[in-house]
């Protein structure tokens, strides 16, 4: 009797340390759309059974040099079932006040992008893109971005499998071992 206490006791306290990262997974992320930053149809239907990394960007913030190692993810990874998508936002401190061409402007000049670029959208809250908002739905709150440069590894099944804080370097080893994970 002892026994099953401690066993239940302890699947109690290792419940308050999980997070639901199952998902009902209604839709994939193959389900959702944008625009470029030309306006035309970003379907990301277009990706099917490939990986996905979505960033969201902004030109003025603290780590836009990120961009640079973005483009180098993207030279490495875009021949091997993989794509990145940036997605410009002026959610956070108003740093993408810019309209999409300006912001096409900024990551052509300054960094060289070729990776997909989406037209800016709201990444957070009621107004957020249908995207982020079944992201939070399916994964939980670490797929909510608190500041630019949030990323979100889509595995090629089109769930969710893995997110980092805008600290985490798209270059950094903890990055790049979930991505070639996500690639296997």
């Amino acid at each position: 009797m002892l026994n099953k206490i401690k066993y239940l006791l302890l699947i109690m306290i290792m419940s308050f340390f999980t997070t639901n990262l199952s998902g009902n997974y209604d839709k994939l992320a193959y389900d959702f759309n944008f625009n470029d930053l030309d306006g035309s149809p970003l379907n990301l239907s277009e990706y099917k059974n490939k990986v996905i990394v979505v960033i969201n960007v902004a030109s003025q913030c603290g780590f836009t040099n990120q961009y640079e190692d973005m483009q180098k993810i993207w030279d490495k990874y875009q021949n091997k079932d993989f794509v990145l998508l940036g997605v410009p936002s002026n959610d956070f401190g108003k740093q993408e006040p810019g309209d999409n061409k300006d912001i096409k402007n900024f990551c052509e000049s300054k960094f060289g992008i070729t990776f997909p670029m989406t037209g800016k959208v709201s990444v957070k809250g009621d107004d957020a893109h249908p995207f982020y908002k079944w992201a939070k739905q399916n994964h939980g709150k670490s797929a909510v971005p608190k500041w630019n440069f949030h990323k979100i590894i889509v595995g090629k099944s089109g769930k969710i499998v893995d997110t980092f804080a805008s600290i985490t370097n798209p270059s950094s080893k903890k990055f790049i071992k979930a991505l070639e994970n996500a690639l296997d």
